[in-house]
């Protein structure tokens, strides 16, 4: 089955769960601004996945880079379109997390910040920490932090400001 985009209502009065695929492009690893889970929000973002069998064929538990693709998506869930960021060939993306710019700012817009990801640079043989601005998703990344060695692309994050 490929990974895709699906938005789940429950209807807890009537019993009911109604499925709708908001994006039928293999993906993974969808994440919204922490802040919004489980309330209404209108952003979401992802991880463009090649052959997500492959994922779990590796025997090590290691996802080999075959299961993903070399771009991020942010998906505008109001309005409908979205955008994708695509990375040099041969990377592999992880999921995106999103990082406010403020997290104290109650009056911020939804994607004002950061959607940072670990991205595997097969040049390098190693991974990059990428940061994009939220609002310029499709504009070259605001930082790329060399890592001096490989995070498993099924490494999952979250984001806690510090308080």
């Amino acid at each position: 089955m490929t990974p895709r985009l699906d938005r789940w209502t429950v209807d807890l009065r009537q019993g009911r769960v109604r499925t709708r695929t908001l994006d039928d492009r293999p993906q993974e690893f969808p994440r919204v601004n922490e802040a919004l889970v489980s309330r209404r929000h209108r952003y979401g973002y992802s991880a463009a996945a090649a052959e997500r069998s492959l994922a779990y064929q590796a025997v090590d538990g290691t996802a080999p880079d075959g299961a993903f693709a070399n771009a991020l998506i942010k998906h505008d869930l109001l309005r409908g379109p979205s955008e994708v960021h695509r990375l040099p060939g041969g990377a592999a993306a992880s999921e995106a997390v999103f990082v406010p710019s403020d997290p104290c700012d109650g009056r911020a817009a939804e994607d004002d910040g950061y959607a940072v990801a670990y991205v595997h640079d097969p040049d390098r043989g190693a991974s990059d920490l990428v940061i994009l601005a939220a609002q310029d998703f499709t504009g070259e990344p605001v930082a790329r932090i060399h890592l001096p060695g490989r995070v498993p692309l099924g490494f999952h994050g979250s984001w806690i400001p510090d308080a």
